[in-house]
């Protein structure tokens, strides 16, 4: 996940705007300016972090109005939750489809990557199901080094 440039952005918010319109649902000004800021940060930002950019041109903002923006934005997915981070990434395919994506998360430079690997998906699923059990969400988080990270220390050990 890199940052986005102002253009980009605007692509990726119109595309959001006009995937909750397919919904019937809503892109309020709020739950935009949260996902803007979700793009604009190029990497995970958690909650509290996304209040105190809010509050930059939201003065009164409040924790509330920030989780019920991402409560929103996750429902509708455009944004995921990492868990291990307790923080907030974009979509990389917003309100195109539904999927249970999976999380590559380097733990050297905190880079974060979505895939949506079809098997991995199905193979969970079907593990499930034998062992009894429904799965309602799968999030799937793998920690390791990027390739970037990987190819710095090779250069550094050399």
């Amino acid at each position: 996940m890199t940052a986005l440039s102002p253009e980009a952005i605007e692509q990726q918010l119109e595309a959001a705007s006009r995937a909750c319109s397919r919904q019937s649902a809503q892109l309020t000004q709020l739950r935009r300016s949260v996902l803007g800021l979700v793009l604009q940060a190029g990497r995970p930002v958690t909650a509290y972090q996304l209040l105190d950019m809010l509050k930059e041109t939201r003065e009164g903002a409040m924790p509330p109005t920030i989780y019920r923006a991402l409560d929103f934005l996750m429902s509708k997915q455009l944004v995921h939750k990492i868990e291990r981070l307790n923080a907030f990434v974009p979509c990389t395919d917003p309100g195109q489809h539904t999927h249970s994506a999976q999380f590559l998360i380097c733990r050297q430079c905190g880079r974060v990557s979505e895939l949506e690997d079809h098997a991995v998906a199905h193979a969970l699923e079907h593990a499930a199901r034998a062992g009894g059990f429904r799965l309602s969400n799968v999030v799937v988080e793998l920690e390791g080094v990027c390739a970037a990270c990987d190819a710095a220390a090779a250069i550094a050990k050399a």
